[in-house]
């Protein structure tokens, strides 16, 4: 081949420029570099080893120095590193922790302390400002021992770029757009142990179980395998639906211009189809936001989710479980704790009272999430059937939401001499015309709020048909329950329909009984996957 001087020269440019883009491209990929939830304030678990990890060039060492502690490790054929600090106890001065590779990165503002995490729909995620006396809360949300950790879902979702979050000291900015019920648990939480609070919000409105769980466990179960299915078919159908929707919304700009000029009530805005919302996929914001977080050493986690599940309220109850224990297995697998505490925060009373017994898919939302913690072992369930508001899907006191997952941590997770949550049923038994209920929880003993008999008891035969039921507590753990319609009676139900009108049964929490019922029968929604 004849080379020219000037084709030389280009040549020679052209090779200079790629083997310039080469080293700069080896230099970067060297960099030890940390996922974003390592960062600066930071706060670590105490009183557990603590992962620390990231990437850097395969074979390159990799030294973390934190608290008197030097651990070094090299990093593997995956670029992938990690060390495990060991225990520490709480420590509210900020310290630097200095993680060196070719590069070195210096973190401050670290403390050690107590991490949860809060995940689920809209309820989690629902910001001080749209709840009860939110400003005012805001206004005096000053708290530097409280550290916040707010997973942005644009960027998680690869909408907008970022980090994904950032570690900041609670602050009347920093608190604006985070969990109202997570602020108030940590408020509570910081409180009474006076150490360091780390609080991760990885909430996300709309949400329906399955999109938080790894997809393989999804695919073990034929009952599971259609919400991984569905993808494919909104793949598919995804072009025409897009369609759709941009006609159906310029149709409402018009619709909603010409009401405001006629002072008439603008028409609902289209709802955007499932098959439009990434986080609907299965497994989509497991992938997209708790992975990442994994396996960041927490104390343990909240979950209050089951709304945009309700119409498959069945399939629900199979998948909760074993949504619990992904996370779990996931976090121990990855080298972090597994069976963490895991509060599920049940779905509150809401819709109209209803005058007679009804078989609602909401109630059977409650019931999964009863029988969920009943099975799987360090859960719990915090009740709030009598805090929700019947025509607002978002109850607005999320302060007493708050306190009560705050109860439940202190008096289970951290030893405090109290009764954790309201009674739990445990078994029943027929007697004759009567229903003997055995409960658990119940402190000083089974009593009612307003001193009355218990209340929105419930009674069917074999026949299935439901009446009210009259209770008598009979004694520090059990109710008996009968009805004269139903002078054989095989089951009952307790504060089961969607909003019962005085669910009165406590212990001296003053904290309401869990709904619950004894019958396997099929709920509304039985097939439905």
């Amino acid at each position: 081949m004849n080379l020219t001087k000037k084709s030389l020269h280009h040549l020679t440019y052209k090779l200079t420029v790629v083997i310039l883009f080469s080293l700069l491209a080896s230099s970067v990929n060297a960099a030890v570099i940390l996922p974003d939830i390592i960062a600066n304030n930071m706060v670590l678990q105490r009183n557990k080893p603590v992962p620390i990890w990231g990437t850097a060039n395969p074979g390159e060492e990799v030294t973390v120095t934190f608290a008197g502690q030097t651990l070094k490790t090299t990093a593997k054929e995956d670029r992938k590193w990690m060390v495990k600090l060991k225990a520490m106890p709480a420590n509210a001065n900020p310290q630097k922790m200095i993680i060196k590779g070719k590069n070195t990165i210096e973190l401050s503002g670290i403390v050690i302390g107590e991490v949860w995490l809060l995940t689920g729909q809209s309820n989690m995620q629902l910001i001080l400002s749209s709840t009860t006396d939110g400003e005012e809360k805001i206004a005096a949300a000053d708290k530097p021992n409280i550290h916040l950790f707010n997973v942005d879902r644009k960027i998680a979702f690869h909408h907008k770029r970022g980090n994904l979050a950032n570690w900041e000291k609670c602050t009347p900015l920093s608190v604006e757009e985070f969990s109202a019920a997570g602020y108030y648990f940590g408020v509570n939480l910081q409180e009474a142990l006076n150490i360091p609070i780390g609080l991760i919000n990885a909430s996300f409105g709309g949400s329906q179980v399955e999109a938080w769980m790894p997809e393989e466990y999804l695919l073990a179960s034929e009952d599971f395998k259609p919400c991984v299915d569905r993808t494919a078919l909104w793949v598919a159908e995804r072009p025409d639906v897009q369609a759709k929707y941009d006609s159906d919304m310029e149709a409402w700009k018009k619709a909603a211009e010409e009401a405001e000029k006629n002072n008439t009530k603008a028409p609902r805005q289209p709802r955007v189809p499932d098959a439009l919302r990434d986080y609907r996929i299965a497994a989509s914001i497991y992938n997209n936001m708790i992975e990442p977080l994994i396996p960041y050493t927490i104390q343990g986690a909240f979950w209050y989710q089951g709304e945009s599940n309700e119409e498959r309220a069945e399939q629900y109850g199979m998948l909760l479980p074993v949504f619990v224990v992904s996370w779990r297995d996931k976090w121990k697998a990855n080298g972090g704790s597994g069976d963490f505490p895991f509060g599920i925060i049940q779905l509150p009373n809401y819709r109209d009272i209803e005058p007679e017994p009804v078989d609602n898919a909401w109630s059977h939302i409650r019931e999964a999430q009863r029988r969920t913690v009943t099975k799987t072992k360090n859960t719990a369930l915090i009740v709030t059937i009598d805090i929700g508001e019947a025509h607002d899907i978002h109850p607005h006191n999320k302060l007493d939401v708050g306190k009560r997952m705050a109860r439940w941590a202190l008096a289970d997770v951290y030893g405090k001499d109290m009764v954790a949550t309201g009674p739990m049923f445990k078994k029943s038994k027929v007697k004759g015309d009567k229903i003997e209920l055995q409960f658990d929880v119940v402190g000083e003993g089974l009593k009612t709020k307003d001193g009355n008999a218990p209340m929105e008891f419930a009674i069917a035969g074999a026949d299935k048909k439901w009446y009210w039921a009259k209770a008598k507590i009979i004694g520090k753990n059990k109710v008996e329950v009968w009805a004269g319609e139903v002078p054989n009676p095989v089951a009952v139900r307790y504060a089961f329909n969607s909003n019962p009108k005085n669910p009165n049964l406590t212990n001296e929490s003053g904290l309401p009984a869990a709904p619950f019922r004894t019958d396997n029968w099929p709920d509304p929604t039985a097939g439905k996957r």
